[in-house]
């Protein structure tokens, strides 16, 4: 029997407009009525994750940056596992002489030393997700996001986390040409040694330490609560959900899943546009 339901956000428990489709929201008040504990696991930092849960009233765990923050319903800490300093420069060095974009997250903070490239690839990612929108408009989602979303823009962001002492907990880059390009930075990064290197999209590289992934820590997570991986359920649609839907007991790719991913998970649900995790919740419920 399922004790635990972990989600993925972008992609599966979001729709293309970053929102939590009220078919979604009532399949996991289902689940919790019945005693089914829901956890969400996502790429986002707290600040980036809060927003599309709180607009849906749905407040419980999650685990952020991949699994290199772990926080209670209550937005508590449970745990965070750094990337560690010296690890952090030298992947900054790696994607600077490869002329990335990059954007750097500890447990409070976002930073990001380019607000216009920022801008410019939330428009790019909005013009793949929704169809028949234009340039324009996507550009101008893009900066109303940007107001709604919690990052901070610096002139140097190795002077502010030195001025700062944060942990950096992840790293994500982007590159237009996706895996053409990402896949070459991906090996000069594993180079440095204890990362985990994967991506939430075919355009972005997200960097954390080996120990920081979703299927880890869900694994703790659930353990901690006495569950067994036959009692876990996860549901993702790419890369950095491998670890995860490799873990438990029952997995769902999600319909708009990357092709490789579906062939790992042992169920295919339906499309985030779809409502794929109501979908899913509704089938194990009524087995």
């Amino acid at each position: 029997m399922i004790k635990l339901i972990a989600s993925d956000m972008d992609g599966t428990l979001l729709n293309n407009q970053m929102q939590v489709p009220t078919a979604n929201v009532a399949a996991i008040q289902k689940a919790q009525a019945q005693g089914i504990e829901f956890i969400a696991a996502t790429g986002r930092g707290m600040s980036h994750a809060r927003i599309s849960l709180d607009e849906s009233d749905i407040r419980v765990p999650m685990i952020l940056l991949n699994g290199a923050h772990v926080v209670n319903a209550d937005r508590e800490t449970i745990f965070t596992i750094p990337i560690g300093k010296q690890r952090t420069l030298d992947v900054m060095d790696t994607l600077e002489e490869a002329g990335l974009y990059y954007e750097i997250f500890t447990a409070e903070q976002v930073y990001s030393a380019n607000q216009p490239m920022r801008i410019d690839f939330v428009a790019e990612h909005l013009l793949s997700k929704i169809p028949g929108i234009s340039k324009k408009r996507a550009i101008a989602a893009s900066s109303q996001h940007l107001s709604l979303t919690p990052i901070t823009f610096v002139d140097d962001i190795r002077q502010t986390l030195i001025a700062s002492d944060e942990d950096v907990l992840k790293i994500i880059a982007f590159d237009k040409n996706g895996p053409a390009q990402l896949k070459g930075i991906a090996g000069e990064l594993e180079k440095i040694g204890d990362l985990a290197i994967a991506a939430s999209e075919s355009t972005n590289i997200e960097i954390n330490h080996v120990n920081a992934q979703k299927g880890i820590a869900l694994k703790q997570f659930a353990e901690e609560r006495g569950f067994t991986a036959s009692q876990v359920m996860a549901l993702g649609d790419n890369f950095n959900d491998v670890s995860m839907l490799t873990y438990a007991g029952t997995s769902f790719a999600m319909g708009n899943a990357a092709a490789a991913v579906k062939k790992i998970a042992n169920n295919i649900t339906d499309t985030n546009e779809q409502n794929g995790v109501a979908t899913a919740i509704a089938r194990i419920l009524s087995e």
